[in-house]
């Protein structure tokens, strides 16, 4: 028993380290991008919650697999300590962590960023009454209760098969519903809400990640235009303008009115000369900032972690296309949410990971790396892109000028991403998903002259064929894999990222570098927005 204390506080504790680290990666990295002159403490603090929230959750996935690998030895049998009762024991604790994180994403979700993402959309609107903006705020927040409540009462009662008897009342009935859903601890109606946000949170990976995954690293092996050069061009730009409104107020000299087409003409002239003239600005700050210098001494670096990062994305490509085309040939099919019993195409991924996990941490450090690479790979894909609502864009995401309300959808959509990261993960390595690295003891025969002479026990790595009473199965497999129809749209959908990835690649193949200040100077943007760039590179 003290064997496994040990087992668990170990896993526990680099679990905390983790949760330490997490913290203070969430804090910087809202700082960063959050508006200096529009910042509010509430929105900072729910988006730094939020996404450490989903975060924690992605680094629970190896201490549930080391938990559950460490129980068993490596001949195959389980370990002196590792009875019914610690094992349950141990794999309770997993699972009411899981209960705790994933119940708080729900309430994150559903509840806490749209009431503060309201709120603060009133608060824009009406100043003053902060009665009636709590009001608003929470009559468009009980929408999303109202849904998350659903989801909850699908996955409970649904998906149930339970034999009722032939002459049983219709209370009888409705109380083994209760009766079932207590037996399961709630288990699938948890993981049916969550597995719906894993679909949103796939198309989103789909949408932001598997471009920003080709369009980060060529970013950073291109790098951007030169700031002079680009002062020098502006500064062209204008004089150019400065001249064509000089030629169009010449004409009223003599007292004459200007036509309607030159007053619009006019006008937006003056609109192109108020950004150009932001524009001489920022390229000035930027210019003579000790940031843009550093930036040039490192550019061989960056050369190095784009090249990097682009064999990271094709190899993740690769692994992906490689377990997807598994699932095609060898899977149960449709209707079994395209499951595999075993591993019939390796993968890199694949491979590696179970051989990592033999020594822990290395898995560990693996599997945080992925994920920190889906939150900057995604993050690169939401900065070019922008937040969308179909055909309409609704914020932009820019550094130190990031609007509360953008900053609560950017983590919203970050914490979806990371969310569907797990099952990227199982695509890429059912096997290290499901069970780590367990063994199971198969029986064989020896036989001399076709006679059985002896009999042996030989390990075998843990699979979909192997007893239950054998192997393991992993609390995040069991919330992953609930319902087959979640199994096959995340098939779908890895083919998908796949296709977009391969367009994003051809199309930033295609464009030149970025400006310097690319995204940093719009026309609606107001003048007082120059007092934020200019104290971020000073």
């Amino acid at each position: 028993m003290a064997a496994a204390v040990s087992e668990l506080l170990t896993g526990w504790c680099l679990f905390g380290v983790a949760l330490l680290a997490i913290l203070i990666f969430c804090w910087v990295y809202v700082r960063k991008y959050q508006s200096r002159r529009e910042s509010e403490v509430i929105s900072t603090i729910t988006a730094i919650f939020a996404l450490a929230v989903a975060l924690i959750s992605s680094a629970l996935l190896p201490v549930d697999i080391f938990l559950v690998s460490y129980m068993k030895n490596q001949n195959g049998t389980f370990k002196d300590w590792a009875d019914a009762n610690v094992s349950r024991q141990i794999e309770d604790t997993v699972l009411y962590g899981y209960y705790t994180l994933y119940s708080i994403i729900l309430f994150c979700v559903f509840l806490w960023i749209p009431f503060v993402y309201f709120y603060y959309e009133e608060k824009e609107e009406d100043d003053g009454n902060t009665c009636s903006q709590v009001k608003t705020a929470l009559k468009y927040t009980l929408g999303f209760i109202t849904i998350c409540a659903v989801l909850l009462l699908i996955g409970a009662f649904v998906p149930l098969d339970i034999p009722y008897k032939k002459n049983s009342t219709e209370w009888e009935k409705v109380k083994l519903l209760f009766e079932e859903f207590g037996s399961s601890h709630g288990l699938t109606a948890l993981s049916f809400s969550i597995s719906s946000l894993t679909v949103i949170g796939m198309l989103a990976a789909i949408t932001y990640t598997a471009y920003g995954m080709s369009a980060l690293p060529l970013n950073l092996i291109k790098g951007t235009t030169s700031a002079t050069y680009e002062r020098l061009e502006n500064t062209e730009d204008i004089e150019e303008v400065e001249q064509h409104l000089l030629r169009i107020k010449s004409k009223c000299r003599d007292g004459r009115p200007l036509s309607s087409r030159d007053r619009r003409t006019v006008q937006q002239l003056e609109d192109r000369l108020r950004t150009l003239r932001r524009r001489e600005r920022h390229l000035e700050s930027i210019e003579k900032s000790w940031w843009t210098k550093f930036c040039e001494a490192i550019r061989p670096l960056k050369i190095v972690w784009g090249v990097f990062f682009i064999i990271v994305a094709l190899l993740f490509t690769v692994s992906l296309f490689l377990s997807n085309l598994d699932k095609a040939l060898h899977s149960a099919g449709f209707d079994s949410g395209f499951i595999i019993l075993g591993t019939n195409l390796t993968n890199p991924l694949n491979m590696l990971l179970p051989v990592l996990q033999t020594v822990f941490p290395l898995d560990y450090i693996l599997l945080t790396t992925i994920v920190m690479y889906f939150i900057f790979t995604s993050m690169a894909g939401i900065r070019n892109m922008g937040i969308w609502f179909f055909w309409i864009r609704l914020y932009k995401i820019r550094r130190g000028k990031t609007r509360p309300q953008a900053l609560l959808f950017l983590c919203m959509i970050l914490l979806l991403i990371v969310l569907h990261t797990s099952y990227m993960i199982y695509s890429l390595a059912p096997q290290y998903v499901m069970y780590g690295s367990q063994k199971y003891l198969v029986q064989s025969n020896k036989t001399i002259d076709g006679q059985p002479r002896s009999v042996t026990f030989v390990s075998k790595d843990c699979d979909a064929d192997a007893p239950e009473d054998q192997c393991i199965v992993t609390r995040t497999y069991l919330f992953l894999h609930k319902f087959w129809f979640f199994s096959a749209a995340y098939y779908f959908g890895n083919w998908a990222f796949i296709a977009v990835f391969l367009i994003g690649l051809i199309v930033s193949c295609c464009k030149g570098k970025k400006s310097v200040i690319e995204g940093e100077v719009d026309e609606d943007d107001s003048d007082m927005s120059d007092d934020e760039l200019s104290v971020y590179y000073r």
